[in-house]
């Protein structure tokens, strides 16, 4: 799947490739409508309905990975709310040995996210894997969504590498095809980003099951 000989730089996305993306799903799905209904005294599924249509409208777009832009829009402190679910934030399996495993075949390993920054942070924090990283990239920082041109075109200029000998894990199919475009030649997608949910089609990309599948030297 991978010939190690052939990358130099290492992209990993966070939610749903090094994390659970169980919390982010269960955080936007049950706990946001839950605080939402409260502080509106709506019914739940009222709440999960306008939840849904708000983010839906910005699908995609650096807004919607914005908690910044959430507080604003929904009237809650969304970063305070993370932190009451924080108990749901989990590594995938065999994550922190491949990590090791890539940086000790010489490998550049960057963390490459759409979260927003209070997000990132809490997050390593919570999993302590940000000493695993050669950097940490969020895309606020660009202003543009990984699913944008011009997130890689930023990248590269402040983190410059060869696209030919680069690989991304990451699993939206959205980004995983923006990679492609702009010519990044490793890709993969992952077959269960969430654990609580069955395997995915991940379309036209290979994908793997947990990081043994690519594990250097494995």
């Amino acid at each position: 799947m991978i010939d190690w000989q052939q990358i130099d730089t290492v992209f990993l996305d966070m939610d749903g490739t090094l994390l659970d993306l169980n919390f982010d799903n269960y955080f936007w799905q049950q706990h946001v409508p839950l605080r939402y209904a409260e502080r509106y005294q709506l019914p739940l599924e009222a709440a999960q309905a306008e939840i849904e249509r708000r983010t839906r409208s910005v699908e995609g777009t650096i807004d919607w990975y914005c908690l910044d832009y959430w507080t604003r829009e929904l009237g809650l402190d969304i970063a305070l709310l993370k932190e009451e679910v924080d108990h749901l934030i989990a590594v995938h399996p065999h994550v922190t040995e491949f990590l090791d495993a890539v940086r000790a075949a010489g490998k550049r390993v960057l963390l490459v996210t759409n979260a927003h920054m209070k997000s990132l942070r809490l997050k390593m924090e919570r999993t302590q894997l940000g000493g695993h990283f050669d950097q940490l990239i969020c895309s606020h920082d660009y202003g543009v969504a990984k699913e944008e041109q011009a997130f890689w075109e930023r990248l590269r200029a402040e983190q410059p590498f060869d696209p030919a000998h680069t690989l991304l894990v990451d699993d939206s199919l959205a980004v995983l095809r923006s990679a492609k475009r702009y010519g990044i030649g490793w890709l993969l997608a992952v077959y269960q980003p969430d654990t609580q949910q069955g395997r995915r089609d991940v379309a036209e990309f290979e994908a793997i099951d947990t990081f043994l599948d690519i594990m250097p030297g494995g």
